[in-house]
């Protein structure tokens, strides 16, 4: 075997993700592709999975991207000549509490939004499907008739069958051993048998992929943990065709396979292999090999599996399989660019969805790879959610075992992980404990979410309905509008680009005109090549080529890795986190500006300092970047201090504040805030799959500047066509109503889109929603407010009003109902 010298791009991998990869990389794009696989394709994780096919998710691009899977399984047969082993049996999901339930209703209202029929049914009805099931305990099943079931090995065959045909080099028994690397970027792929030259690399290397991220000086945040599952001899009046069953309250799954059942489980005490403190690496050659059964281990998912099939209790185990599988520290899994090395992207990490998952990910990998951006908005999966204190190995192991633990738990909204905490934490954090502050936590930082009043437990109580900080909350949020609020926002990523060329650089990677004098600040997007919106933050411009970028917490990586990758060759122009330089206060409400006055120096009226504009002021003898915008849709300032600075201010702001009511808020006040006010959060309102015309920011792009910047030539496609969607608000009368966002839009009866989020406005005194109205025939105003329109929430109809505009106007003091 002779491996070529040069490649266009090196898969590195051979299982299902790799050469699901490999072939759409050689059959939709026509690219020079070499896999190399270091023992036999499927080894690793691949051969051992128990090849479940599920398809929804949360998020409608993921949801797409697991139903192409299905597409792709159905066909490939057909294509190679392989069998994949695929059967479209259907998917029972299994419900015996009311919590549980109500949870299936949420789901079940999310399929639809997303055009995929979940059906709810009885015991019986489940019964009558599934036969040999005890139904005593059910209070209802969901069934996705499109689910199935499919042969890992088989499928990852026929995948590697097709990338040949259409031109794929796929090389088995080498080892990738490092890389040579050349001004952050990987050259050639050294190997044990030579080396070879490419373009771009995509590391599919499964539960070896963290190791071989690292040879680049790459961090892949996955963690192996130990999944068991038993193979059954065959069993009376299971039928061929029998849907697969998950049984989450009993945190099992099961499959019939030649008769008899896989049956398998996520508990909640997982046992995980080779952390960074009790073992290293991954043996290169743990190929074909298991762990030994444990049958000790795997005893709380037999019982809990005979109580629900009892024909398990005499039927005969013909195998265990007790094998590694490689799981993420928040069950996501990862895709993308790795932010460290621009031309390796990364897919890995898959969660025991792997089979599922396989053709999808291979199909969007291949397009990212070829575009270098993602073709859909898959935020949720991108390995730019990450950051440094995922470099931390045992913090990850801690973290990736309770989401392991939690796979099969009931989704309450607002949950929160409570393994490796407090791991970052503000210089305010004692402060705010004393407070009374119940902290949620962001990229590993501890924020406040609520202040729990005295009397009251300070800890969040989850339920699908109201949950105990709903009033708490409500007292905060009424104070921001009535009086002043401080909020700590330090756990803001921040940025300054510098240098002779910092202007041009924002100029072409921000779709606002940031050419402001000193002293200006500027909301703007980033966009993609699409015109969709990549980010959306603020710059300050602090002096001629001096800029302050502030970033949302989570999306620190993200962002500076797209400027940093987006900034035109040639330009000088040096990005530089100072995040943990400055902590961050918020003053928000109508008392701010008596407070900030109170201790400030210089001037803070209106007239000598405007809103949009930053200044250096002084605090308690400290210097201060202060910023006029506000996130509530009051008058406010980001106050950006010193760090070490930041409890001296905060004393001084609260001293100073106390004759005006002043009381530390949290974010879940924020976001109740920012709701009335109709700021769009990115991520859930504002994705890489909307346009700023879409989303109604058209007034923060420069298409009337004589200036190019990225995406402009997608807009100017677009801006002049009727908009097909529109991102608009709703309330609903009754006020019980629980809105999360996922919630399916109905327009004269018939689904037009789905909320992207949720909440309660309380100072409008209704749920509040915003989502996509969309129509092929055009969405303008006329066509929006002509409708009669309800929301589908947990598969209940209720009215709902349309809002072309914010609910809350500070400005007239008008509140639309």
């Amino acid at each position: 075997m002779t491996l070529p010298t040069h490649a266009e791009i090196v898969v590195i991998g051979g299982g299902i993700i790799g050469c699901s990869t490999a072939y759409h990389l050689a059959r939709d794009h026509k690219a020079d592709v070499v896999l190399l696989e270091q023992g036999k394709l499927t080894s690793g994780s691949t051969w051992h999975a128990a090849g479940l096919v599920g398809q929804l998710r949360s998020s409608a691009s993921i949801t797409r991207v697991l139903k192409y899977s299905v597409d792709l399984y159905k066909g490939l047969e057909a294509e190679t000549g392989l069998a994949t082993g695929w059967k479209m049996t259907g998917c029972l999901r299994l419900a015996t509490t009311r919590d549980r339930w109500t949870e299936f209703k949420r789901l079940a209202t999310t399929a639809k939004s997303f055009g995929m029929e979940m059906q709810l049914i009885s015991p019986a009805e489940a019964k009558a499907m599934w036969p040999l099931m005890e139904i005593s305990d059910l209070v209802g099943a969901s069934w996705l008739p499109t689910d199935g079931q499919a042969s890992p090995s088989d499928i990852t065959q026929s995948l590697a069958k097709g990338a040949r045909m259409h031109g794929a080099k796929l090389y088995e028994d080498v080892r990738v051993t490092g890389f040579d690397m050349k001004d952050g970027r990987i050259v050639a792929v050294k190997t044990s048998q030579g080396s070879i030259a490419c373009e771009k690399v995509v590391n599919c290397a499964g539960q070896w992929a963290r190791q071989v991220g690292a040879a680049a000086g790459i961090n892949v945040p996955l963690q192996p943990v130990k999944h068991q599952y038993i193979i059954t001899e065959k069993i009376a009046g299971l039928a061929a065709d029998a849907p697969t069953i998950r049984d989450p309250d009993r945190r099992t799954y099961f499959k019939e396979e030649v008769g008899g059942l896989v049956m398998g489980g996520y508990e909640p005490n997982p046992q995980p292999w080779r952390t960074g403190l009790a073992g290293g690496d991954v043996p290169a050659d743990w190929e074909f090999r298991l762990f030994d059964d444990d049958f000790d281990h795997f005893e709380q998912h037999m019982s809990q599996a005979i109580a629900r099939v009892p024909a398990l209790e005499t039927a005969g185990v013909k195998q265990m399989i007790n094998g590694p599988e490689s799981f993420t520290p928040d069950g996501n899994f990862i895709l993308g660019t790795a932010p460290e090395c621009p031309n390796m992207f990364v897919g890995a990490g898959f969660n025991a969805f792997g089979i599922a998952s396989g053709g999808g990910a291979g199909w969007v990998l291949a397009q990212w790879v070829v575009d270098g951006e993602a073709p859909l908005d898959l935020w949720v999966v991108d390995i730019r959610r990450f950051s440094g204190l995922h470099r931390d190995r045992q913090w990850v192991c801690d973290r990736t075992l309770e989401a392991y633990g939690k796979h099969y738990a009931i989704g309450f909204p607002h949950e929160e992980y409570q393994s490796g905490r407090p791991a970052l934490v503000s210089p305010l954090y004692e402060r705010l404990q004393k407070h009374r502050a119940v902290f949620g936590q962001k990229l590993g930082w501890e924020r406040p979410n609520w202040f729990a009043p005295e009397g009251r437990e300070a800890e969040d109580v989850y339920s699908m309905g109201r949950q105990n900080w709903f009033s708490p909350v409500g007292d905060e949020h009424r104070h921001v509008r009535e009086k002043v609020g401080i909020f700590d926002q330090s756990s803001f990523a921040k940025y300054e680009l510098t240098g002779p060329d910092a202007l041009r650089a924002l100029d072409f990677i921000c779709a606002n005109d940031v050419d402001k004098p000193a002293g200006r600040i500027t909301y703007t997007q980033l966009l993609n090549t699409r015109g969709g919106i990549e980010a959306d933050l603020t710059v300050a411009r602090l002096a001629r080529d001096k800029f302050y970028i502030v970033i949302g917490t989570g999306f620190r990586t993200h962002d500076s890795s797209w400027i940093r990758d987006h900034i035109p060759a040639g330009l000088d122009a040096t990005l530089t986190d100072v995040t943990e330089d400055f902590a961050t206060l918020s003053l928000m409400g109508p008392k701010a500006r008596d407070v900030l006055a109170a201790v400030a120096n210089p001037d803070v009226s209106n007239g000598g300092f405007p809103f949009g504009h930053v200044r250096e002021i002084e605090i308690a003898g400290h210097p201060i970047r202060a910023l006029r915008v506000t996130y509530v849709g009051e008058l406010g300032w980001e106050l950006h201090t010193p760090t070490d600075a930041a409890g001296a201010v905060f004393d001084a702001l609260m001293a100073a504040g106390e004759p005006h009511g002043i009381r530390p808020v949290g974010y879940r006040a924020m976001e109740s805030l920012r709701l009335e006010k109709g700021y769009r959060a990115w991520g859930s309102d504002i994705t890489p799959n909307d346009t700023p015309f879409e989303a109604g920011l058209g007034w923060a792009v420069k298409l009337r500047k004589d200036k190019d910047f990225l995406g402009r030539q997608a807009l100017e496609k677009v801006h002049n066509e009727p908009l097909k969607k529109r991102l608009v608000g709703f309330t609903t009368n009754d006020p019980d109503i629980v809105l999360l966002g996922r919630e399916t839009i109905l327009r004269n009866g018939e689904p037009v889109g789905y909320l992207t989020s949720g909440g309660y406005g309380y100072t409008v005194g209704k749920p509040i929603g915003y989502g996509y109205v969309r129509h092929t025939g055009g969405v303008d105003d006329d066509f929006l407010t002509a409708g009669d329109y309800e929301l589908v929430v947990a598969m209940e109809k209720t009215p709902a009003t349309i809002h072309l505009g914010p609910l809350y106007d500070p400005k007239s003091d008008r509140v639309k109902a």
